[in-house]
Parts: structure tokens; C-alpha cells; sequence
């Protein structure tokens, strides 16, 4: 099954898509309203955790997916598909602001863990949008061992200034 095969399916069958995504903000606005005050305590916080996990998860390959389609592929924002690519991320700014009225979201466990994913996907994007632009490889005869080297040691650079940027100067 390819993975637009497996769009059509949740296409052809969209109730299953808009349950699961309405489910996730409709508990996390119950745990806050159970829990309020207390989602930084032990069981709250762990739903919390679960809740932004099955919920940025999609929503970031969601997020990812549409900035392929519309870059790369130089889809037209019509053919967008409300199910696949709209209500996960939808779902997931919706969830992810019901969350922080309760709690910061530097107390949930593995929150700092996709902060550092959405850094690292937006990284290779920008980087594949820049050298998809500028032709770059037409102009240099590289292997494919050394593009890829390139490609690494560019994340790494990009990875380093973030950590340089928002940790005070001192990167790890």
C-alpha cells in the first residue's frame, strides 16, 4: 500500500479521521477541566504527554506533507486534502492551546523531544527547498556519498546554532 492509497482509504471513509482528531481536544479540555491547577502532577501529566504525542505526531507530518506538496511538487492549495492535511493540524493547535491553559508544556515528558523534531524537519525542508532553488548539483559534479555529507554537515551546523541561540550561548 502506498501512502497515497492510504489517503484515499482515510478519504473514502472520513468519519474515522474526524473521531479520532475531535477526540483528542475534547480530552484534553476534559483533563483540564478534572485537573485544573494540577496538570503538572504525576497522572495529569502523563495524559497530557500521551495527548500531545497522538496529537503532533500527525499534526507535524501533516505540516510536513503540505510543505512537500505545495514546494516540490507545486500542488495548487485546492486540491488540499481537508481530512489528511487541514484537521490534523487543526487538531493539533487546538489541543496543544487547550494543554498550556492548564500547564506549561515544558513540565510534559517529552515535550522538548518534538520541539526538537519540528527544528529538525523545518532544517532539512529549508535546506532542500534552498538547493532544489538554486540548482546546486547541476553546477557541481558531486557523488551522492559526498552530497550527503553536505546534507549532514549542514543539519549539524544547524542544529548547532539552535542549541548556540536558545540555550544562552552554551551548546552541547
Amino acid at each position: 500500500m502506498t501512502l497515497q492509497e492510504l489517503f484515499d482509504q482515510l478519504a473514502a471513509h472520513p468519519q474515522y479521521i474526524i473521531f479520532y482528531f475531535t477526540l483528542l481536544p475534547l480530552t484534553a479540555a476534559l483533563a483540564g477541566f478534572m485537573g485544573k491547577g494540577e496538570g503538572h502532577l504525576t497522572p495529569w501529566k502523563y495524559l497530557y504527554s500521551a495527548l500531545v504525542y497522538l496529537v503532533c505526531v500527525p499534526g507535524i507530518f501533516s505540516v510536513t506533507l503540505d510543505v512537500y506538496m505545495f514546494l516540490f511538487e507545486k500542488r495548487s492549495i485546492l486540491q488540499t486534502d481537508i481530512y489528511t492535511q487541514i484537521l490534523p493540524i487543526l487538531s493539533m493547535v487546538i489541543t496543544l492551546f487547550i494543554i498550556k491553559r492548564n500547564v506549561n508544556l515544558d513540565a510534559i515528558p517529552g515535550f522538548g523531544k518534538l520541539s526538537g523534531l519540528i527544528m529538525m524537519i523545518t532544517a532539512t525542508l529549508l535546506i532542500m527547498w534552498g538547493l532544489d532553488r538554486t540548482h546546486f548539483w547541476v553546477f557541481v559534479s558531486a557523488r551522492f556519498e559526498q552530497a550527503l555529507l553536505v546534507f549532514v554537515g549542514l543539519l549539524l551546523v544547524v542544529r548547532f546554532g539552535w542549541k548556540k541561540l536558545f540555550s544562552g550561548g552554551s551548546a552541547s
